[in-house]
């Protein structure tokens, strides 16, 4: 991990903890071993870093998504991958889900943009496969189906209490039956 990945992890465990606007570049200096002017040889500004870090999960979901997707032919076992790469993503960013959760709205206008374009895609691709595993599912419903499956695994921050290999089984068979996936799989 390079130092950027590395005060961008620290700043999303900040910002989860205490909010965006809770946190000063100085907190994220001294969080991170330096200064807090020492930041902005990494980053413009604290905005910069909200910005990156929400920009670049979304477009780690998409790509590893379409990666997961592509790799099966039988649309209910691409179904499967694409929940169990949620999940798995779920489970070791609970700090980026709060932060994406709590402090969209300061999130600079450019960057909540890019945001939404990749996640309507997100969404596309799973509302693809979904239609492909029941050709009479309307697209609305699909997208229905595909973010109420989002809050269900998005919800780890809260709801994540058991073993991990348990949490990631269990979300991944109640998001597959919520999906329509005969029996969770």
């Amino acid at each position: 991990m390079g130092r950027r990945d590395e005060i961008l992890a620290t700043a999303a465990e900040l910002f989860a903890r205490r909010g965006f606007h809770g946190v000063s570049v100085a907190d994220l200096g001294a969080a991170c071993g330096i200064s807090g002017p020492a930041l902005y040889k990494h980053f413009p500004s604290k905005d910069a870093m909200l910005a990156e870090m929400l920009v670049s999960i979304s477009e780690e979901l998409l790509r590893v998504g379409r990666a997961r997707s592509r790799d099966e032919d039988d649309p209910q076992r691409a179904l499967a991958a694409l929940v169990d790469w949620h999940v798995e993503f779920a489970l070791h960013n609970k700090p980026l889900i709060v932060v994406q959760d709590r402090d969209w709205d300061s999130l600079p206008e450019a960057a909540r943009e890019r945001v939404r374009s990749l996640q309507r895609r997100y969404v596309d691709l799973w509302v693809s496969r979904m239609r492909e595993a029941e050709p009479g599912l309307g697209r609305a419903e699909a997208r229905a189906r595909a973010h109420a499956t989002f809050g269900l695994i998005n919800s780890t921050p809260h709801s994540a209490v058991l073993p991990e290999r348990r949490m990631h089984a269990l979300l991944a068979t109640m998001a597959l039956r919520g999906l329509g996936v005969p029996d969770g799989r």
